[in-house]
């Protein structure tokens, strides 16, 4: 019995979830209408969750769903 084989473009499109754009210090602050160091003070208090980038993980990048955390943490 032979195998049943769907050519490969006949396949339909499995599109992955589009990832969502990492955000920047400044992207933030004039988001949230602060500073960029009131941003990186929240950073620094551990409010905010970052993701480092970069060579030596210098560059700080924050997930728009950490962001959507923090602005719900300091609604209350």
């Amino acid at each position: 019995m032979p195998r049943n084989k769907i050519p490969p473009n006949t396949l339909p499109p499995n599109k992955p979830a589009a990832p969502s754009r990492l955000k920047t210090v400044r992207d933030v602050a004039a988001e949230d209408q602060v500073s960029e160091k009131s941003v990186r003070r929240a950073i620094a208090a551990g409010l905010l969750d970052v993701i480092r980038v970069g060579p030596g993980k210098r560059l700080i990048r924050i997930h728009p769903d950490a962001h959507a955390a923090y602005r719900r943490a300091i609604k209350m």
